[in-house]
């Protein structure tokens, strides 16, 4: 066991995640994740981000050694309101330009670490490709890409990309097209990063094998993969009784669903990144209220670059909306702890943006999903929830790219989720799979197996 020991702490982590929400809370839980098996993490970013993840973390966060270097100034507009045929959050561009200035700050980091350590390993969101590149000048470090997104979006996306190189069997119906999905420069983006890919090691992902499992074998065959290692070590949650420990007292939604019968409650929530119109929100209240099922919806604008900057817009709802709806459903505009909502036994269906970390959320939940896409990967997700997986449908097809879902569609698709016979077919399925992916974290199941294999790996 000592020399065990010894080899540990001759292994030194660096986290670096992409300045977005989703991004930033996924790789933090992996960190929490990392440092539980004695391994030394060091979680590095901007101050205002690193205070953003923290500030939404229920977690216990003494183990991790957070570098706060000085946010740079950078804009930070309130979100856009998105046109028809565009709901990517462009106003959070200048965000993401500005992280390429922690190449310089993170190299003299790595520097300082490489001659006190036998192993530097960087654990990296892909589009911080840049940043980490002079990782690959030093000797004993090596580069590890945790990927916030499906793998049926990696493998689907890049496949497509490179002109559909072999065939795929289990293909979806219909695979999403990239129209709408992405700004120009935001594009443009990715594609610089995509350049210092090849330097890491493998590739991690926040996924498990008995979801995609088809699609990672399929990823391994592209070329762009060869000599790449890969784990699944998905689903990355926080444990929920230590959520309550750290927890300072019960957010209001969860008392009000404490009140309600088991799955009967619609969670309706578009997640860090997603801006309505007003029109929009007036169709998607009506939609809710004429359905006439129990309802709480997290009602809220996209994040701003800076999230502790000033005031947000609060979103109109009807005319004596709260009112009307009193003892049916309930209204949060503040932040609300999603996987403690969705572990709720009242909760019997979630509308969704379907970005990847409310869908881990959700399946690892059992709760069943009414998809409604926005943009970036989400379409993607959303088809492998409902095509494959079958554990969800879709508001309506290729939602991201209508200008407005009228609230007849919205109240339709609420009540097939909630009261229909399809709707409880889907619970089942989605309570199923949710089981079986909780267990996958246990000792021999197969995500544990493969975080012990990259815990074994990087400690070797």
């Amino acid at each position: 066991m000592a020399d065990d020991q010894h080899s540990l702490e001759s292994v030194v982590v660096f986290v670096v995640p992409f300045p977005a929400q989703g991004h930033l809370n996924q790789l933090l839980q992996f960190s929490c994740l990392i440092s539980s098996y004695g391994i030394p993490v060091h979680f590095v970013g901007f101050k205002t981000h690193i205070h953003q993840a923290k500030s939404r973390n229920l977690q216990d966060l003494q183990k991790i050694h957070f570098h706060e270097f000085p946010t740079p100034h950078v804009d930070s507009p309130p979100p856009i309101i998105p046109n028809s045929t565009l709901k990517f959050p462009t106003h959070l561009q200048p965000s993401f330009e500005a992280s390429k200035q922690l190449n310089e700050p993170f190299s003299n980091l790595l520097n300082e670490f490489s001659n006190k350590v036998k192993r530097i390993v960087v654990i990296h969101d892909p589009l911080m490709s840049s940043v980490v590149r002079d990782f690959s000048t030093i000797p004993n470090a090596e580069s590890y890409a945790f990927n916030c997104s499906s793998v049926f979006t990696q493998f689907f996306s890049f496949w497509d990309a490179i002109g559909r190189p072999f065939t795929v069997e289990s293909m979806p119906k219909y695979i999403p097209s990239l129209d709408g999905c992405f700004s120009f420069d935001i594009m443009n983006f990715m594609a610089y990063q995509h350049e210092f890919m090849h330097y890491r090691t493998g590739d991690l992902f926040n996924s498990c094998r008995l979801i995609e499992g088809t699609y990672v074998d399929l990823l391994n065959k592209l070329e762009m993969n060869a000599n790449k290692n890969q784990w699944s070590i998905g689903p990355i949650l926080p444990d929920l009784t230590i959520c309550k420990k750290h927890s300072i007292s019960r957010h209001k939604s969860l008392e009000w669903l404490d009140k309600q019968a088991p799955k009967s409650v619609l969670y309706v929530s578009f997640g860090s990144t997603t801006t309505m119109t007003d029109t929009q929100i007036q169709e998607l209240a009506m939609g809710i209220e004429n359905s006439k099922q129990k309802f709480l919806w997290v009602l809220r604008d996209a994040d701003k670059g800076n999230v502790f900057d000033g005031e947000t817009r609060k979103a109109r709802l009807p005319e004596g909306y709260q009112e009307r709806t009193e003892g049916i459903g309930i209204v949060v505009t503040d932040w609300a702890p999603q996987l403690e909502i969705l572990g709720h036994t009242s909760i019997g269906g979630f509308m969704s943006h379907c970005g990847w970390n409310s869908c881990m959320e959700s399946i690892t939940m059992g709760v069943p999903i009414l998809a409604w896409p926005m943009h970036s990967d989400q379409p993607w997700n959303a088809t492998l929830i409902s095509d494959i997986l079958e554990v969800g449908i879709q508001v309506t097809e290729q939602a991201h790219q209508i200008e407005l879902l009228s609230s007849s569609t919205i109240e339709k698709a609420v009540n097939i989720l909630m009261v229909s016979k399809e709707g409880e077919e889907l619970r089942s399925r989605a309570e199923k799979l949710g089981r079986e992916v909780w267990k996958s974290r246990d000792e021999g199941g197969v995500s544990q197996l493969e975080l012990n294999s990259f815990i074994a790996h990087i400690s070797r």
